[in-house]
């Protein structure tokens, strides 16, 4: 919760700061700030100085840093790829992640292993200077300002990335679809554990399989994407991922030990539909929302995503114990599939792509 609360709360409020100001100092300042918080708990570890208290402040520091950071980055893709590229270069990030999420973890047990926990932390230090270094090197151009107000307050510019959305009907929809398979999807397999505790022989081998699947799987679906591009008409795609999502989390349900297989190929399935549907998503987002006025929509759009996090956990945990945790993967896939196919029978989502907003949707007013 502590991770999570800064981004819901400060992040429509940071978001007119990365349209204001540039957007590659932005991931400089931000990536250079998370390192500098992480340094701060290397000296309290080396020290054995450190409380809870300050593992608490850090996560704060860290969630604003990477509230900063993450909108400035996607809001900067649009304005060094050219359109028809974004879907692929969307999909070659998810299969970045997923690399990431399959190595990370037996690499990190390894430097547990074999350093003290002030070593292992000092890490993020080092890659935190690389990445600064690499994106030194990149030049992202200011966008040009269209959404103008008519007084430059943050309050203002924030109301203006609000409206933008619930005005353009197409975009809150497609919005809050994709984030309703979100609150089915993301809590039942954050249950997982218990599904294995309960169903697989409390075999934690079988869960580290089933978790190698699932990146496993991000890993193909962004492959395939970044070499496919996905269909020319974007939002076909997302219905065809989002549907594989949804069966293969309703299949997943029905995996026993002596089935075990049938869940891995759910697993892998279930990463590939996510990574192929997040990238034409973000492409989406990416090529219909202003450049200058995509930090505010950006963070709005994270702060709404993250919220639905806990309150899926909060309502399927219960849920869980009473009509058990087989039920609950029945219900988030149908759910997600359902999600997926309302796109199918509103015009203005399946149309989103060739629509400009016009000028209810951009309040453009005296600078």
């Amino acid at each position: 919760m502590i991770a999570i609360l800064p981004q819901i709360i400060l992040g429509p409020l940071i978001g007119p700061y990365i349209d204001r100001w540039d957007r590659k100092k932005i991931i400089i300042i931000s990536d250079s700030f998370v390192a500098l918080v992480t340094a701060g708990l290397v000296a309290l570890f080396f020290t054995e100085a450190i409380q809870i208290w300050h593992i608490y402040i850090a996560m704060i520091a860290r969630s604003v840093g990477g509230t900063f950071h993450f909108p400035s980055i996607a809001a900067s893709i649009p304005l060094i790829v050219p359109e028809k590229h974004l879907a692929r270069v969307a999909g070659l990030n998810q299969m970045l992640g997923g690399i990431i999420n399959i190595i990370g973890p037996p690499a990190g047990a390894l430097l547990m292993e074999t350093l003290p926990i002030y070593g292992v932390l000092a890490v993020d230090i080092v890659t935190a200077i690389i990445a600064v270094g690499l994106i030194s090197l990149i030049g992202i151009p200011k966008p040009l300002r269209t959404t103008l107000v008519e007084k430059a307050s943050v309050i203002s510019d924030m109301m203006q990335g609000f409206h933008f959305i619930w005005s353009w009907k197409g975009l809150a929809i497609l919005l809050s679809l994709a984030s309703l398979s979100n609150f089915f999807l993301v809590p039942a397999f954050n249950l997982t554990p218990l599904f294995v505790a309960e169903h697989l022989e409390n075999d934690v081998l079988k869960l580290g399989w089933l978790n190698s699947a699932f990146g496993i799987g991000i890993i193909a679906g962004g492959l395939i994407l970044g070499v496919w591009g996905g269909f020319k008409k974007r939002i076909y795609t997302v219905i065809m991922a989002i549907s594989i999502e949804g069966v293969s989390a309703v299949i997943f349900g029905f995996t026993t030990a002596g089935s075990f297989f049938l869940g891995l190929s759910c697993a892998f399935l279930l990463g590939t539909g996510i990574a192929m549907a997040n990238g034409p998503l973000t492409a989406i987002f990416q090529s219909v929302i202003p450049h200058d006025i995509q930090g505010r929509v950006f963070t709005i759009m994270g702060a709404i995503s993250a919220a639905a996090t806990p309150l899926g956990l909060a309502i399927a945990g219960p849920l869980a114990d009473v009509i058990g945790i087989r039920s609950l993967y029945y219900i988030a896939g149908i759910g997600t599939f359902i999600s997926g196919i309302a796109f199918v029978f509103i015009p203005a989502v399946m149309n989103l792509e060739n629509y400009k907003p016009d000028e209810s949707t951009q309040p453009t007013t005296k600078a």
